[in-house]
């Protein structure tokens, strides 16, 4: 039996909830609630040490498998009106415990079912990306905040999604890598996070950016939604050219109890973008991902995009190694289309040359079978060597 977790002090707890996509994972979402804690969500696949890693960082009191609970040592208590706690879902390998309330979910949700339009009479959401990140579980709490069906596959199957849309199903949330292995061509509006999106997109593609501390996407197709604010730092407020945001559906906090947000509420993102005269935002990369070659700055994401239109690139990721002479190069990392015909770095340079910037060429091809990414499909560019 499940058993609600309380302290003495009449705190809600933090519940880690580790139970597999699909509709007991809602009831399970909707226990937790309505016993008034707050939900950690433990992706399954984790193995063990990496899963106490997490339990660690975010010190919950009790871990729920199914119907069972056990209690925790050394957990701390929540916030009344805490939701979740989600780990973010960046691209090293330190969790971090991001604490969004019930009413940051709420605005989150209103404010993309707004942009979408959408109907609970005549729409239904598929959620099948990663519950454990804040891609995944948006779309679930979304539905349930919003009364709009919703069908939890156990995971990403490219003929269980394309199924789906034939059954009716018309919304669904995708990442980059997902899209490139299915016809999403049967919903009428595919949300696109994670990674930087292709070049070319279907036009019922809607492209996302947000991350774990904004509750999800915030910004679609480069235009807040509504309630948020997107500003870039001029060096008083944030760096200079990085993007802030601010809005209803903002973290609370981290589980650290430390608050990112700048005064006026602005959140820094890290992210190096700009906003043209429509107030339409285009984002460069991270900022701690520039490569500053030969005192050029070169946005890994802009490289990225220009080879990914090779005719012998199936994927790509750039990102630098040092050199005597420039300080940093550019180097592209290539999973070929076919492995006995890989591309060759004067091609990529040439592309590169001509479409980017003659410094953006890489210096360097590193042929590999995977690219590192996370759940979520961010590449892990720490992990290329």
């Amino acid at each position: 039996m499940t058993r609600t977790v309380a302290y003495a002090s009449g705190m809600p707890a933090l519940v880690a909830l580790r139970q597999p996509a699909g509709n007991g994972f809602l009831d399970a979402l909707d226990r937790i609630w309505a016993a008034g804690d707050a939900v950690l969500v433990i992706d399954p696949r984790l193995p063990p040490l990496a899963t106490d890693v997490l339990l660690r960082a975010t010190a919950p009191s009790a871990i729920q498998d199914g119907d069972d609970r056990h209690a925790l040592r050394n957990g701390i208590p929540v916030e009344e009106g805490d939701a979740i706690v989600m780990a973010t879902s960046g691209t090293t390998n330190e969790p971090k415990g991001v604490v969004l309330t019930h009413q940051a979910l709420r605005a989150s949700a209103h404010a993309t079912s707004q942009r979408l339009a959408v109907d609970p009479d005549r729409d239904r959401w598929v959620a099948c990306l990663p519950l454990a990140h804040i891609g995944g579980l948006a779309v679930v709490v979304r539905a349930r905040l919003t009364g709009t069906p919703v069908t939890i596959l156990e995971g990403f199957d490219p003929t269980s999604v394309e199924k789906e849309a034939r059954s009716g199903a018309t919304l669904i949330s995708l990442v980059a890598t997902a899209l490139r292995r299915v016809d999403a061509s049967g919903y009428r509006a595919v949300l696109l996070g994670g990674a930087a999106p292709p070049e070319v997109l279907p036009e019922n593609v809607v492209t996302t950016y947000g991350m774990t501390e904004t509750g999800s996407g915030i910004v679609y197709d480069g235009r807040p939604l509504h309630g948020v604010d997107v500003a870039i730092g001029d060096g008083q407020r944030g760096l200079p050219g990085e993007v802030l945001v601010r809005g209803p559906m903002l973290l609370r906090s981290y589980r650290d109890g430390t608050d990112p947000k700048l005064p006026g509420g602005w959140l820094p993102t890290g992210d190096s973008g700009s906003l043209d005269a429509a107030g339409r935002l285009t984002v460069h990369g991270r900022m701690a991902e520039v490569i500053v070659t030969g005192a050029e700055k070169v946005w890994p994401a802009a490289v990225e995009h220009a080879l990914a239109r090779h005719p012998q690139v199936a994927e790509v990721a750039v990102w630098k190694r040092p050199d005597p002479e420039w300080g940093e190069r550019v180097v592209a990392w290539v999973v070929p289309l076919d492995a006995g015909q890989p591309p060759r770095l004067d091609s990529l340079r040439a592309l590169v040359r001509t479409t980017v910037s003659p410094w953006a060429a890489p210096k360097e091809l590193v042929l590999i079978d995977t690219l590192p990414r996370t759940p979520s499909g961010k590449v892990r560019r720490a992990e290329l060597r």
